[in-house]
């Protein structure tokens, strides 16, 4: 099955338990983001990626500089460990790592969580990549990705205890669009998926076939 097949399948069994109302509400907020064009004007392919140095899951400062010294950069962002779409697109990159390490590329994933948080994701699901906390969004930011949470969602998530007061590190409306980058050792941005619908996530199939054609 394909990621975006058993996020598909997530999303149609959770849409059961979600009660109308709810659903009412997020799916407006998702009609508005979409709307909004913001994946058509966040970094594309052909851009030079903006630099960044952010702390890992484990305290080290990791730099997209240092990274690119080693190789190519796959760069992903993504909402937070309260999301289970996340999730489960994490650990399909965790499951494609080897794959991706074997054409010797680095993978990174940030948030906007802080790095207890991150740690905590880290050690739930077995990742080996580093996972990276952009506090206040001020990377995603510079990709074009950040945007606020419209305050009857924000509300919704209080209501659903996502806490994102405290896991955000005081900045709890401001999200990334879900996105991923292949980044090339001079910086360049050579693929990129970016898309205002947090249920759906770049396949790894795509991501390997991406770096093959870097070669």
């Amino acid at each position: 099955m394909s990621l975006n097949a058993e996020l598909r399948s997530f999303y149609e069994a959770r849409q059961q338990q979600i009660p109308a109302e709810v659903r009412d509400i997020m799916n407006r907020a998702g009609e508005e983001l979409a709307a909004s064009g913001q994946a058509d004007t966040a970094l594309s392919v052909g851009a030079k990626a903006p630099r960044f140095a952010l702390a890992s899951a484990t305290g080290r400062t990791v730099s997209l500089d240092d990274l690119l010294a080693e190789g190519p950069v796959v760069l992903t962002f993504y909402r937070g460990a309260w999301c289970p779409y996340c999730n489960i697109a994490l650990r399909a990159l965790q499951q494609y790592h080897a794959d991706i390490t074997a054409r010797g590329a680095r993978l990174v994933a940030v948030s906007p969580q802080v790095p207890d948080e991150s740690l905590s994701l880290t050690e739930k699901h077995g990742l080996v990549f580093d996972v990276l906390s952009d506090i206040g969004s001020d990377t995603a930011k510079q990709y074009g990705l950040a945007f606020d949470l419209p305050d009857d969602l924000a509300a919704v998530y209080d209501r659903l205890g996502f806490d994102l007061q405290r896991v955000n590190g005081g900045h709890p409306r401001t999200l990334p669009l879900p996105a991923t980058y292949v980044i090339d050792r001079d910086g360049t941005v050579r693929w990129a998926f970016v898309n205002t619908d947090y249920t759906t996530r770049a396949e790894p199939a795509d991501i390997l076939a991406a770096l093959d054609a870097l070669t």
